[in-house]
């Protein structure tokens, strides 16, 4: 059982992420800014109706040629005029993310927007409308229709969800790269979920505001101006003995194996393949998030929103031993360095080194964002001369390396999580490939953009993982540009 002091420790960075929520709360409120005029914001996003009715057809239907007719009868009699707004924009809404806020909020948008704009997750997901709502433009597009073309070219993406959604998204928008069907259009966010570090690193905010309706219609208007920025996409590839990872996330698929391995391996082998954009961890704070994921799920009535979820997480965190159980106390408890090898390729190499492990590590975070946690900066600002001296650069979002770091016990990833410390820095790769063998484990955890799973392990092969930059980048709005 967790004592008043190591709940203390565990509660602190969860204070300071609170009141940096309400801040952003408060900054995000429509009080702060010029209020926009309905019908103006309107005339720079709403498509024509026969455009819209015709993507949303084609989205639910899974039928670009029904789509076609449905356009055909929306012409008839619609007195708007046939021309691509300024921004076109369409919205998709994660209905079951920010409590209460989710059903009240698609709403909302279908008022400032339209209802065939907005695409409610648990009904149309982002795949259908990029393989059938895109190519239905594009179709429209190459018979001549001028319009369908510019809306096309203009279109933009803002997503009302959290990091894991917005994820969701951007792997979708993926495919246009893969079958060339530029140009893909850049994502901006209205933040709905309890971390949102990637709303947080492009500048739409750490949490849902408080005066929502206004701030709303304020982020929509953002969106249509604001500038476009990339953002690094990593792949990971996992390869394992013969096996199944029983609730894994969604981001995570069964695949065919690419990954080069040297060493003995089983003759069956399974593969799982997947997408992150903020970090991969492995360790006791994917433990915590596995168990957090599970408390949710069995009492749903607990988690009703982002600061209440921070709480819930820590004092989780405080029942799992990270605080005062010694690593050597028992072998689920014991350091990383107890089952891992890491190995990196730096910038501009194509050999792997293998990088040492210290044996207080509990926890390993491979960092794209310059946010993570809600909006902390554990890798942190760091100065020139320690640059130069440890052969680092200045991390960013679109600079195709991970900085790598460790988390020990409870109480250093408490005081790392409040900024009081840096964590501890390990190194920054192009690659990395993760060498596990479970010897008294059967299991390790392991996170991906918040989404955590158990990985199995045996003693008699070892499990890899790879984490390779993807060939492009995904495109971003950036809200603190416009």
């Amino acid at each position: 059982m967790a004592t008043s002091d190591e709940a203390s420790a565990a509660a602190g960075s969860t204070a300071v992420a609170a009141r940096v929520s309400i801040w952003e709360s408060l900054k995000g409120c429509g009080i702060f800014h010029k209020e926009i005029a309905k019908e103006e914001l309107r005339q720079k996003i709403v498509m024509p109706k026969y455009l819209r009715v015709a993507m949303r057809t084609a989205s639910t239907t899974r039928d670009v040629a029904a789509a076609a007719a449905a356009a055909s009868s929306a012409v008839v009699g619609d007195e708007e005029p046939m021309v691509a707004p300024e921004a076109p924009l369409v919205v998709f809404v994660n209905s079951k993310s920010g409590g209460r806020h989710g059903p009240e909020l698609k709403e909302r948008l279908h008022e400032l927007i339209s209802e065939e704009q907005v695409f409610d997750l648990q009904t149309i997901q982002p795949p259908a409308f990029v393989e059938y709502g895109l190519a239905c433009l594009e179709q429209m597009a190459s018979q001549g229709d001028a319009c369908a073309k510019d809306t096309r070219e203009k279109l933009r993406i803002v997503v009302a969800g959290g990091d894991g959604t917005v994820g969701w998204v951007l792997g979708s928008l993926r495919e246009l790269y893969e079958s060339r069907r530029e140009p893909v259009p850049p994502t901006g966010i209205i933040p709905l979920g309890t971390g949102n570090d990637l709303s947080r690193t492009f500048g739409w905010g750490g949490s849902f505001p408080f005066a929502w309706r206004s701030a709303v219609k304020r982020l929509l208007d953002k969106a249509v101006v604001a500038p476009i920025c990339r953002l690094d996409s990593w792949h990971l590839e996992v390869v394992m003995p013969e096996g199944e990872i029983k609730e894994k996330p969604y981001t995570l698929k069964q695949k065919n194996k690419e990954m080069d391995i040297e060493g003995e391996m089983p003759e069956k082998t399974s593969c799982y393949g997947g997408v992150f954009y903020n970090y991969l961890s492995i360790g006791m704070d994917a433990q915590v998030a596995y168990g957090f994921h599970h408390l949710r799920n069995e009492k749903p009535y607990l988690a009703q929103g982002p600061v209440a979820n921070k709480l819930i997480y820590a004092g989780y965190s405080c029942t799992q031993g990270w605080f005062c159980t010694p690593c050597a106390a028992t072998p689920n408890l014991r350091g990383l360095k107890n089952i891992l090898k890491l190995f990196i390729k730096r910038a501009n190499c194509s050999e792997w080194e293998q990088i040492p492990i210290h044996s207080s590590v509990r926890s390993l975070v491979c960092l794209n964002l310059y946010n993570y946690g809600s909006g902390r900066h554990p890798w942190g600002d760091l100065k020139p001369d320690y640059l130069e001296k440890r052969g680092f650069v200045e991390a960013h979002a679109d600079d195709g390396l991970l900085e790598i770091f460790g988390l020990k016990e409870g109480w250093h990833a408490s005081f790392v999580m409040a900024e009081v410390i840096k964590a501890k820095h390990i190194a920054q790769a192009a690659a990395i490939k993760l060498e596990l063998r479970g010897g008294q484990w059967n299991r390790a955890y392991l996170q991906m953009d918040g989404e955590p799973w158990r990985q199995p392990l045996t003693n008699d092969y070892s499990t890899f993982v790879e984490i390779k930059k993807m060939p492009f980048h995904s495109l971003m709005l950036n809200g603190e540009g416009s």
